[in-house]
């Protein structure tokens, strides 16, 4: 199994780096081989993988299912780009000064990697980054959140049984003092963390000369336009909203409207919102469960509690639980309220009106973060006018913030980080350009 660390760091950096040169050299059929076997070995345990999830962090059965397929997939997909993730050949006699030369390019590991993930998405945020390495080449060591270790344990696992050598690859337990000295340590190439902003951006400024990716927090938000399917936006932005209890970084938490149509999309909301099953985990049916903790569902409840004392008006939710939360909607809720301005991280969404599509594309704008937003219109120049002006790392058209494709790129800008993930964009991000100039 990967090495556990509990009471000490050992000599794991150095360990990793002095395998750079064996793991690099493996060819790139094997590596690819371990990542098909990995998907295959996640879609063959898939209802195990998922019921530890629920376990573990409380998600809702069938979005752990739902996890563990993705998980899959993208390890599936890490094994076709690691047989197509090649160079290029650069003709150089552009002038007289380099006539008959040429140029090869290739992309080399940086060195070794530490991953931090979060609990939400505790086997597919993992798989992006540990496929991504297995692709390139890349031993790495793997710090999951504590409340989340024993999913990836078990991926730790299946990834050594599916043939990837046990001492490139650490899965190490411990505190956040003993993760910041991994952070600091030059001997990784890499650090690649996924969590809050303020954890993010205190990790990366102590991380020295390594190379960095941040996948932050986000509070995204959504324009509803008059032309856009209110029966889909309104029954897509109650699943985002509130899927995993909000515990999602492109969750939906602004909402948008244009004035013509506001009232009638409230309503469509509100319906659906209502439709939504509170329960527990393990229910099959159950869209709502509780937070991770009480402490977290305290905090959401209090910054509730601000928004409605400021002005805002609850229309739906607001009720706590111990740890569960109602699904919450709250008009019009102050810019400077922390629902509105900052990341809840839980089942609590904004809805507001806006006179003209230019002002509400300036309202989604209006935030700290970039992660994500959705666009519901099938007025094109709008869709255009809204890729320029949005500072997001991610625009979706027709749906919501929250639709991610584990291909795609995927990441932020402003305090939702930097870098991106999505398998090949992981590995580019895992590894430095090299260039080799020939002359006959």
């Amino acid at each position: 199994m990967a090495q556990m660390v509990r009471d000490g760091l050992l000599d794991l950096p150095g360990e990793l780096a002095a395998l750079m040169p064996k793991i690099t050299a493996l060819p790139s059929y094997f590596r690819a081989e371990v990542l098909f076997k990995i998907a295959q070995g996640l879609e063959k345990d898939s209802e195990a993988f998922a019921r530890l999830i629920t376990q573990e962090v409380k998600k809702p059965l069938k979005e752990s299912r739902r996890e563990v397929g993705r998980a899959a997939f993208t390890f599936r997909w890490a094994c076709e780009e690691a047989k197509r993730f090649g160079g290029e050949l650069l003709p150089l006699d552009l002038d007289a000064n380099s006539e008959g030369r040429m140029a090869l390019t290739r992309r080399f590991p940086r060195g070794p990697a530490l991953f931090i993930t979060p609990f939400n998405f505790p086997l597919n945020l993992v798989a992006h980054k540990v496929a991504a390495a297995i692709a390139v080449g890349v031993p790495f060591a793997l710090k999951p959140a504590p409340a989340a270790s024993k999913t990836a344990q078990k991926l730790g696992e299946l990834i050594r049984a599916s043939g990837w050598p046990e001492a490139a690859m650490a899965v190490v337990s411990v505190s956040n003092e003993q993760a910041e000295a991994l952070a600091r340590d030059d001997r990784f190439g890499v650090l690649s963390f996924t969590g809050s902003a303020t954890v993010g951006w205190h990790l990366k400024s102590i991380a020295g000369k390594k190379h960095v990716i941040l996948e932050l927090g986000g509070n995204a938000g959504v324009l509803v336009a008059s032309d856009g399917d209110l029966a889909w936006a309104a029954s897509r932005c109650a699943w985002g909203a509130y899927y995993y209890s909000g515990q999602v970084c492109i969750s939906v938490q602004r909402i948008v409207v244009e004035a013509r149509v506001y009232d009638e999309f409230k309503d469509l909301l509100l319906k659906n919102i209502a439709e939504l099953k509170i329960g527990d985990p393990m229910d099959e049916n159950t869209d709502i469960a509780p937070l991770i903790s009480e402490d977290a569902a305290k905090r959401v409840e209090s910054w509730i509690d601000e928004a409605v004392k400021a002005g805002g008006k609850m229309l739906a939710g607001g009720k706590r639980e111990g740890a569960l939360i109602a699904p919450t909607l709250i008009e019009d809720a102050p810019e400077n309220a922390k629902i509105a301005c900052e990341e809840v991280f839980g089942p609590v969404a904004t809805l507001e009106k806006t006179d003209s599509r230019e002002r509400g594309l300036d309202k989604v704008a209006r935030s700290a973060y970039g992660l994500q937003a959705g666009l519901f219109t099938n007025d094109m120049n709008l869709v255009f006018r809204a890729w320029q002006k949005l500072p997001v790392g991610g625009l979706i058209v027709n749906d919501i913030p929250s639709f991610r494709s584990d291909a795609m790129p995927y990441g932020g800008v402003k305090d939702s980080g930097t870098g991106r993930e999505g398998v090949r964009y992981a590995m580019q991000e895992l590894t430095e350009l090299r260039t080799l100039v020939l002359k006959p």
